[in-house]
């Protein structure tokens, strides 16, 4: 019975989820991204780079915490579609691993301010910087 419940609970969340309806690469530095709901993102190159779904995505572990510093002039070079459910973002600086789902872009457009808010805390906590070294 708490199996069909979790199931029931899943299949509803995956439904709830917002249909793309419009995506548009900004290159180098941004991606807009639409949804049937209305909602509409804006999402910076820095913040999908900090926040690859790649698991190489990370460069540094500091006490067990994964950090990326050093991406606020990353940009996008392409885009290029996977299936129907995402596409993976080619960064110049190399990074080209991760897949980002739509409903990965819905979640990080409708949680950008905290996502970003946490990030900058992250970096202050080890005395990083979104700039490059030497751009401070």
């Amino acid at each position: 019975m708490m199996a069909m419940t979790v199931i029931r609970s899943i299949n509803m969340a995956a439904e709830a989820m917002p249909r793309l309806t419009r995506f548009s690469l900004q290159a180098p530095k941004l991606v807009e991204v639409e949804f049937a709901d209305g909602r509409v993102f804006k999402l910076s190159a820095e913040f999908l780079r900090i926040n690859s779904p790649a698991v190489d995505g990370k460069i540094r572990s500091i006490g067990g915490e994964k950090v990326i510093s050093g991406r606020r002039h990353v940009g996008i070079m392409s885009a290029e579609p996977v299936g129907n459910y995402g596409v993976r973002l080619n960064f110049d600086d190399l990074h080209k691993t991760g897949i980002y789902s739509w409903d990965y872009f819905y979640h990080l457009g409708s949680n950008k301010f905290t996502l970003m808010r946490s990030y900058v805390k992250t970096l202050k906590k080890y005395s990083l910087s979104r700039d490059p070294r030497g751009k401070k």
